[in-house]
């Protein structure tokens, strides 16, 4: 990984901490919950800072933008709206995204996440 994917890597998980990213450790083939990140150190705290690696041992699973429900398609198309409209900023639209775990970066494409397998994340 180049410096440029682990800024990106390190900038999108520091923005995914509150809805509970799940990562994929390669060196170990095992995936675990992200609890925190020291982006100085460029370490990843997993399962509630029992261990930790370095950010290129990691891969988070994320979901495409074209696995988004038609009921989420619908919510996200009517923001999309209200932010044109300047009637919520665009840090709202960020924050679903987020919460729902898309990948809107394309990092699935760039190999520096992967797929989420469909029943991954539960949300509400």
């Amino acid at each position: 990984m180049d410096l440029d994917e682990r800024r990106i890597l390190i900038n999108d998980l520091c923005s995914r901490l509150p809805y509970g990213i799940i990562v994929h450790i390669i060196r170990k083939n095992i995936t675990e919950q992200l609890f925190c990140i020291d982006a100085r150190s460029q370490e990843v705290w997993l399962n509630d800072a029992a261990s930790y690696v370095d950010i290129d041992e990691i891969k988070p699973y994320l979901r495409p933008m074209s696995s988004m429900t038609e009921e989420e398609r619908k919510y996200y198309n009517s923001l999309s709206i209200l932010i044109a409209d300047s009637e919520c900023d665009v840090y709202e639209e960020m924050d679903w995204l987020n919460s729902h775990h898309f990948d809107y970066r394309g990092l699935i494409e760039k190999g520096i996440a992967l797929e989420a397998p469909s029943d991954m994340y539960k949300i509400e």
